[in-house]
């Protein structure tokens, strides 16, 4: 899991993956649409509709896309 301090927030705009209630497995297809507070919950979007999901996500439940090698 990324571990990463509060202030190094994740941007708007920037690819996500957002941590899955079943299993703890990480799902793709997401992008930070904006920051809440602190940094500390965030909104995301659906980049394949483009849909802002309606509950903010805590910060441990995202991390940054990494690009496939």
């Amino acid at each position: 899991m990324e571990h990463r301090p509060r202030s190094a927030r994740i941007d708007p705009g920037t690819p996500v993956q957002v941590r899955s209630g079943y299993g703890s497995s990480w799902a793709s297809g997401f992008e930070v649409a904006g920051v809440d507070g602190d940094g500390a919950r965030y909104r995301v979007r659906r980049v394949s509709d483009g849909q802002v999901l309606p509950e903010p996500f805590d910060d441990d439940a995202l991390r940054r896309e990494t690009p496939p090698t």
